[in-house]
């Protein structure tokens, strides 16, 4: 899938009229219908399946469907298990680029990946108790990266018992192992299967503490897809499944550096020191020459993690790259304004370009997690920070730092909300 893009000077898309909030729209059953038929072809090749669990509990009331997020195939599961069940989509801002009068008619409800949006709630109300419509949402809010869980923000709950509707789950096996993000949008040939499940009825969230429902949807989001592959002998023979592996696994096991891994085929090279590990049929990795650390992917992703982490600690982290920029102000395209710099440590973000017309901070208090992501609409890999007014899409020109900047995004949140609370 592609995005409009178009090259237009800095301050001339600073003058664009901004995007004007509209209520959500209830899809009717023509568009649910072709949606439908549109996601038949790819759910049969991956042979889906799904059972349910619960589900008599829900009747035909409109409700809350949280699912886990793996890959475009999530929403082709939707519209086959809620058929013809009418819900809301709540998806990115940038999914309406050049096509808002689609997004609307599917019931999409448009939203800035982790930039507090106030008008969020009140949409997906309205579609609730207005359009008597359920509403879909991906509480990770982003692709898993490894194959684990990304951070759920805190206090969900507290929306849940705001809401008083049944919640529903949609949890999927083989989604990631098909088509993981990492690997160039180059699917494997995997059996997807799903369960959909009543995880509380209205009843149930009156009854239990927001703290209950926060412990109960941390359980119902922790899986490990790389271990479910191995445990289950799922088999991955496709010859390109280590291509891009490095834009996971950034930092060399054996010598420490970092930007210098090259996933190709089966293997992941370190262009440093020259070790090479093979990534198996069943997503394990080996080493030929020494022995192996981390044999399993999100193992390895951990100890970056903790690596970055201490790298904060010490003051020494530090993201430093040029970009070039792309803005949402609209709907109407991406803008290309040119090439910048970006800048990321202990203090934040700070945005540098368009010959320094373009200035943009951003602290680390602000959000829990980055916006990050892979081949984004097939232009590259980007970091996108801003605001409900004005997004910056950042493609570094430095290879392999989106994983690395998420995690440390993630881990200054941490360290910052600890550091309040202790004083």
């Amino acid at each position: 899938m592609k995005i409009k893009t178009k090259q237009m000077d800095f301050e001339a898309v600073m003058k664009l009229p901004r995007r004007t909030h509209k209520n959500p729209k209830r899809p009717n059953i023509l568009f649910r219908s072709i949606v439908r038929v549109a996601a038949a072809s790819d759910l049969k090749d991956a042979n889906f399946t799904f059972t349910e669990e619960r589900m008599d509990l829900v009747k035909d009331e409109p409700c809350l469907i949280l699912m886990n997020h793996s890959s475009f195939i999530d929403l082709e599961i939707v519209s086959k298990v809620m058929y013809p069940k009418p819900y809301c989509i709540v998806c990115t801002s940038d999914g309406f680029v050049g096509k808002e009068w689609l997004m609307r008619q599917i019931g999409c409800i448009p939203t800035n990946k982790f930039v507090t949006d106030v008008s969020l709630i009140s949409d997906m109300k309205y579609a609730l108790n207005k359009l008597n419509c359920s509403v879909l949402m991906y509480p990770e809010a982003s692709y898993s990266f490894d194959g684990t869980p990304t951070p759920l923000p805190r206090r969900l709950g507290v929306l849940l018992k705001h809401l008083k509707v049944n919640v529903v789950s949609i949890s999927t096996k083989g989604a990631f192992t098909r088509d993981p993000l990492y690997n160039c949008l180059q699917k494997r040939k995997i059996n997807v299967s799903a369960t959909i499940k009543c995880l509380f009825t209205k009843e149930e969230l009156r009854e239990k503490s927001v703290e209950e429902l926060d412990q109960i949807l941390d359980q119902e989001f922790s899986f490990d897809h790389f271990r479910w592959q191995f445990e289950n002998n799922i088999q991955t023979p496709e010859t390109f499944r280590a291509d891009g592996l490095n834009r996971i696994l950034f930092k060399c096991t054996n010598c420490n550096h970092e930007g210098q891994m090259k996933g190709m085929g089966t293997q992941l090279t370190c262009q440093s020191c020259g070790e090479t590990w093979e990534l198996s049929s069943l997503g394990q990795l080996s080493s030929s020459k020494n022995q192996t650390k981390f044999s399993h992917i999100p193992d390895w992703y951990a100890w970056q993690r903790q690596s970055i982490k201490e790298s904060i600690q010490d003051g020494t982290y530090q993201l430093d790259t040029d970009v070039t920029i792309g803005m949402l102000v609209d709907y109407k395209a991406i803008y290309m304004v040119g090439d910048g710099h970006l800048k990321h440590d202990e203090n934040g973000f700070v945005l540098d370009g368009c010959g320094g017309r373009l200035h943009y901070e951003q602290s680390p208090e602000s959000s829990y997690s980055l916006y990050s992501d892979y081949f984004w609409y097939e232009l590259g890999d980007i970091i996108c920070i801003g605001t409900n007014d004005v997004l910056y899409y950042c493609f570094p020109k430095q290879p392999d730092v989106v994983a690395r900047t998420r995690i440390a995004a993630e881990e200054l949140f941490k360290l910052k909300h600890r550091d309040r609370r202790a004083k």
